[in-house]
């Protein structure tokens, strides 16, 4: 995607297509507020002044000419795990965070010998209201969690909600989540929950949009 239209025309496409607004906010990497904000821009012909200088500051991270492509996503997760590795070399576990961190995690998963998770975030339910109120999950179809140290791996941090949601849950079934490991940090953290966060790359944005 080039351009707001751009991104205003897969929100409409997403939302169509009945993906919830945290879900379209997954899938084009944007927060929930910028999600949201697409959805309802896209649903009204023309927008007054008020609206635009209420359009949320976010950054969109466009990582498909690597996601499309097994051997390049190889070849990122391969640096992810090399980044991680060096942090601790006592993990068995990994944990993706659905969607777009599970392909990821499961190639730093296969690079440090180890078996792999997946959590599916509570935004993935998100349409309106208060995201307290929902539960995520994880899968069952793969590895356990409890008595594990294991790595949280996922595309991208916007603001660290759905990282410190995710290393919450881990501990509440017994797991210790020893580092985080992401593509993209859009929020410059070091750490979320006592957490270090690890990123191959940093995209910050300077000043007002």
């Amino acid at each position: 995607m080039k351009n707001i239209d751009d991104l205003l025309e897969g929100a409409e496409e997403l939302a169509e297509q009945g993906f919830s607004k945290g879900e379209i906010a997954d899938e084009l990497n944007v927060s929930r507020e910028t999600a949201q904000w697409l959805v309802e821009r896209g649903t009204v012909p023309q927008q007054s002044d008020a609206d635009q200088v209420a359009r949320p500051t976010d950054i969109h991270v466009d990582w498909s000419a690597v996601g499309r492509d097994s051997m390049r996503l190889s070849y990122i997760g391969k640096a992810l795990a090399d980044l991680l590795q060096k942090t601790d070399n006592t993990v068995d576990l990994v944990v993706g965070i659905e969607k777009a961190g599970a392909p990821i995690a499961t190639v730093v998963a296969r690079e440090l010998e180890a078996d792999i998770a997946t959590y599916v975030p509570r935004k993935h339910h998100w349409e309106e209201g208060d995201i307290e109120d929902l539960q995520g999950t994880f899968s069952r179809n793969f590895a356990e969690i409890r008595e594990r140290r294991c790595y949280v791996v996922d595309d991208t941090i916007t603001s660290g909600t759905t990282m410190e949601e995710t290393i919450d849950a881990i501990r509440d079934r017994g797991g210790e989540p020893v580092a985080s490991g992401v593509l993209v940090d859009k929020h410059g953290l070091d750490a979320l929950r006592e957490v270090p966060v690890y990123s191959l790359v940093q995209a910050i944005a300077v000043g007002n949009s």
